[in-house]
This record gives C-alpha cells, sequence and structure tokens, in this order.
C-alpha cells in the first residue's frame, strides 16, 4: 500500500522499519522540524523519525501547520491508500483525516479508553496499573477517540518504569500496526467503537508535578517515581540540591515523612516507606544508592525535602 507516515519520538521508529520492512511503499514522512540544540542553540537536530526516514530514501516534511486549504492539497497529492500516525504531536484536522482512500489508523499506548491524550505511559504506571498495552484505531476528530482495530496487552511489572514499559510498547506496537495493515489490505480490518465507560485523559507532565511529596503512602510516592523515570524523573532536596530518582522499590519500616530509616537509602512516606535504589544529583551521573550514601553522609533520623 501506499503510506503516508506521521511521527516524531523513539517510540514511533520501530513501527516506521516495520511498515518499510513488510513492503509498503513509504511516500511521505511528517515529522517535527529540527530542533535547535547545542550550547548555544546554533545546531538543528533533527527527530528520530526524520533520521530514519532519511535512511530509506522517503521524503521528509515538516509543515509548521496542516491547516488551510494548501496543507490538505499538498497532503491530497501524496494519492495515499492511509496514513499511520504515531506519536506525531500535532492533531489532525477533518481534510488531512479524509484523504487517505483508507483513512488514517493510529497507534497509541494505552488500553483504549483508558488514557487517551499525551501521556498514557506514564499516567498508567503513576496511577498503579496493573497492565498497559497499545491500540491501532482508526482516527478521527476527537482526542483519541476513534474505533479500535488491534489492541495488545501488556502486564506492568511492581518495579517497573516508564522508560521499561516505553521501550517494550513500542516493539510489541510496530508489530500490532504491521499486523493491522496487513489486515486492512485484505479488507479484514474489522474496529470496535470505545465504550463510553472507563473514559480517563492522560494529561501532558507539568514540572510541578515532579516533585516527590513524602507525606503520601508509600505506595503512590513509588508510583510516582516509576512513573517519571526516566524523564523528567520525579525528584527531592538534599541540603538545596535537586536529587532526581530514577529507581525505587516498596520499603519497609515507618516514621515521619521524608525522614531516613536506614543505610540503605529506605524514606518514610505519609504511611510505609520507599527504598531508593538509583538516584541522580544534579550535574551528576545516575548512580546506585550504596554508591549515593559513600559521598552523601546521611544516616537513619536525618530528613530530605
Amino acid at each position: 500500500m501506499r503510506v503516508v507516515f506521521m511521527g516524531t519520538p523513539d517510540f514511533a521508529v520501530p513501527t516506521l522499519v516495520e511498515i518499510v520492512g513488510a513492503g509498503h511503499e513509504v511516500v511521505a514522512a511528517y515529522t517535527r522540524a529540527p530542533a535547535a540544540a547545542g550550547r548555544r542553540g546554533l545546531d538543528l537536530v533533527p527527530s528520530p523519525v526524520h533520521r530514519t526516514a532519511e535512511r530509506f530514501g522517503i521524503p521528509v516534511l515538516h509543515p509548521a501547520s496542516l491547516k488551510g486549504e494548501a496543507a490538505a492539497e499538498a497532503f491530497a497529492a501524496h494519492e495515499a491508500d492511509v496514513a499511520v500516525v504515531v506519536a506525531y504531536g500535532r492533531i489532525l484536522p477533518p481534510a488531512i483525516l479524509a484523504a487517505p482512500a483508507l483513512g488514517c489508523l493510529n497507534l497509541h499506548a494505552s488500553l483504549l479508553p483508558r488514557w487517551r491524550g499525551a501521556a498514557p505511559i506514564q499516567r498508567a504506571i503513576m496511577a498503579g496499573d496493573k497492565e498497559s498495552g497499545v491500540a491501532a484505531m482508526r482516527m478521527e476528530e476527537g482526542l483519541d477517540t476513534g474505533p479500535v482495530g488491534l489492541i495488545e496487552r501488556v502486564a506492568i511489572a511492581p518495579d517497573m518504569t516508564a522508560g521499561e514499559l516505553h521501550d517494550r510498547l513500542m516493539v510489541i506496537g510496530a508489530d500490532l500496526m504491521s499486523r493491522a495493515l496487513a489486515a486492512l489490505q485484505r479488507g479484514a480490518l474489522g474496529f470496535t467503537p470505545q465504550p463510553a465507560e472507563g473514559v480517563t485523559y492522560a494529561a501532558k507532565i507539568h514540572k510541578a508535578e515532579t516533585r516527590i511529596d513524602w507525606s503520601r503512602p508509600a505506595g503512590d510516592v513509588h508510583n510516582h517515581i516509576r512513573g517519571l523515570s526516566p524523564f523528567p524523573g520525579a525528584w527531592f532536596e538534599l541540603d538545596g540540591v535537586r536529587v532526581k530518582v530514577l529507581r525505587s522499590t516498596r520499603g519497609e519500616g515507618a516514621g515521619p515523612p521524608g525522614t531516613v530509616l536506614d543505610d540503605r537509602l529506605t524514606i518514610a512516606c505519609g504511611t510505609g516507606a520507599v527504598r531508593l535504589v538509583e538516584v541522580q544529583k544534579a550535574g551528576g551521573r545516575a548512580m546506585p544508592a550504596e554508591e549515593f550514601l559513600r559521598g552523601n553522609a546521611l544516616k537513619a533520623g536525618d530528613g530530605v525535602g
């Protein structure tokens, strides 16, 4: 089939590779424009999808907007059978959605209708969900409201981080979308409307919610830490310096919230405790808690902010 691919981050790359490998003709890749980087912002860095598309010789487009007649005509000129959208980062207007002969398929990293929106992986873990997944759905004008063609479920282990779930889902999602396209090509891909019950929204992660609140129950603190790892990272303050927590597990003991309980960096929460496993001091590298403690004299009874 003739495919227009629309995506930006690393999460989208395996799907693009899988589509090319399956023999489909990717006639264009829409992605974010190269972003300024470097100390002075003078270097322009292309997105992961941009780099991958160039490697396959796929024309890369990054229009400032998809609205308007000119953008719609340029998109329709691809004469695509289908558009595949994976974390593109832009809302598709009706004219774009209607252009491909077989519609637009979106790969969404959740068990729809739970966690529609921008940050489904992080929100699932932060909420303590026991499972997540990926869904291939037909796009419509609403936010992740379209009917679902295929879905794949994945268990979330008790200490799994958002980064680990991200990496697992992007591989499973690539295979899922490849199977969805094969079924679509055969005329065998059926779609099921999303139920009205169980709808939740995965709001974008804001910096204001990344600081650890030790007054919350230990389970909530642990989920908060792993749901924000590795990026943007949950953090606390020690002697006025931010310390990002990349990995934690449930600990033993109790005490005033924010109190160090032992020599293993177990911190008391509102109820219960969390043991910090891997941390990163601002300006430093990530390290195991044991190594961190060798350079930071924290003992039982001390407090963290």
